[in-house]
C-alpha cells in the first residue's frame, strides 16, 4: 500500500519562485522541482553571468534540497535539464553538470532546448532520487 505524498519545503533552499513544494516523497522516491540560478541567501541578488556559473548554482540549489531530505546527489537517478541557447549553452552546461557526479554513477538524463525560463535564466535542472 502506497503512503501519503510528503511535501517538503526548506528554510535553506531558494524562494520559490512560482508556487511548488521543493520536492514531493512517496514511497521513498522523490521529485526535486526545478532549481533555477537564484542565490538561496539573497533573492533580489542578479542571476550570475553565463551557463557555467547559472548551471553550478543550479546543482548547488539541488544538493541544498537534497540535503534537507538527508540525501546526497549518489541517490539521484535521473534529471532534466532545461536550457534556453541550446547550441550555445550544451557543451558547457554538460562540462559543469559533470564535475557533480563521479563518471561511473552519471543519472540518467534527458536535456530539452526551451524558449524561456523564470527569471530569464539559462538554464534549469530538476531530479528524481531514491531512499535507499
Amino acid at each position: 500500500m502506497s503512503q501519503a505524498p510528503i511535501f517538503h519545503n526548506f528554510d535553506k533552499a531558494p524562494t520559490h519562485v512560482a508556487p511548488f513544494s521543493h520536492a514531493v516523497e512517496v514511497d521513498g522516491w522523490i521529485q526535486l522541482t526545478g532549481q533555477m540560478p537564484t542565490d538561496p541567501n539573497d533573492d533580489d541578488a542578479p542571476l550570475a553571468h553565463g551557463v557555467e556559473a547559472q548551471t553550478r548554482r543550479v546543482m548547488d540549489n539541488l544538493v541544498i534540497v537534497l540535503e534537507g531530505l538527508d540525501l546526497d546527489l549518489s541517490h539521484v537517478l535521473s534529471c532534466r535539464v532545461y536550457l534556453t541557447e541550446f547550441k550555445r549553452d550544451y557543451e558547457a552546461m554538460n562540462r559543469t553538470y559533470r564535475a557533480y557526479f563521479p563518471q561511473d554513477r552519471l543519472p540518467a538524463r534527458t536535456c530539452i532546448g526551451v524558449t524561456g525560463l523564470a527569471r530569464e535564466a539559462l538554464v534549469e535542472i530538476d531530479m528524481v532520487a531514491r531512499r535507499p
